[in-house]
Order: structure tokens, then sequence, then C-alpha cells
């Protein structure tokens, strides 16, 4: 969603009585000035949930291990259930073979907590 879909929402919900002015402007200032800091020269983006954020806070676990600690780490990482991540290793490893090759990667490259 762009900017100005979100402040076409934000009126939209203005115009139906959701917002008070004193909120839409408050709302509509915000949006508007994250929009001039994300259009700074030199900017980089803080975290918004982005992907290469989600990658640079990989690290393989401590305490949820059971051989190297690569699916604690993608756990906590992404959100999921460990067994999660274990169940896909194992699946990957059974039906395509190249499971254990990626999670032995993931242990040599992923840095510790």
């Amino acid at each position: 969603m762009n900017i100005s879909d979100e402040i076409k929402r934000l009126h939209e919900l203005h115009q139906a009585g959701a917002l008070t002015d004193a909120e839409f402007e408050q709302a509509k200032a915000r949006l508007l000035s994250a929009s001039a800091d994300l259009n700074k020269p030199g900017h980089t983006p803080s975290g918004n949930g982005s992907l290469g954020d989600e990658f640079s806070r990989l690290r393989r676990s401590r305490t949820d291990r059971w051989i190297g600690g690569v699916c604690g780490g993608l756990a906590k990482a992404s959100g999921m259930d460990a067994w999660i991540w274990r169940l896909v290793f194992a699946l990957f490893t059974i039906s395509f073979g190249f499971g254990l090759v990626i999670y032995l990667l993931l242990w040599i490259f992923v840095p510790e907590e």
C-alpha cells in the first residue's frame, strides 16, 4: 500500500466518523513525516520486517538445538516453531536430498548466539 492509498483510507475513516479531526491530522502528519524520512538520501531500511533484516538477526540457537541449533535459530528469526523447521529439513532431505546440504551450510555460515 503506497502513501496515497493510506491517506485515502485515513480520509475514508475520517468521513465515516471513526477518526476525529485531530486524530486524522495527527495520523496524516505521521504518514507524511515517515514518507519524508524514507526519501532522505542515504536512508537504509531500519527493520520494518524486511527479508534482509530477518537474515541479519539469524543466529544459531544455544538452547533450542538438537544438532547444530539451526532450526532453533530459524524459529526465533521467523516466529515459527522449531519443529516445523526440523520437519521441513527432514522432508527436503528425504524427498530431494538437498535438505542436509542446506542445513550443513547454515550450520557453518550462521553465527551462534
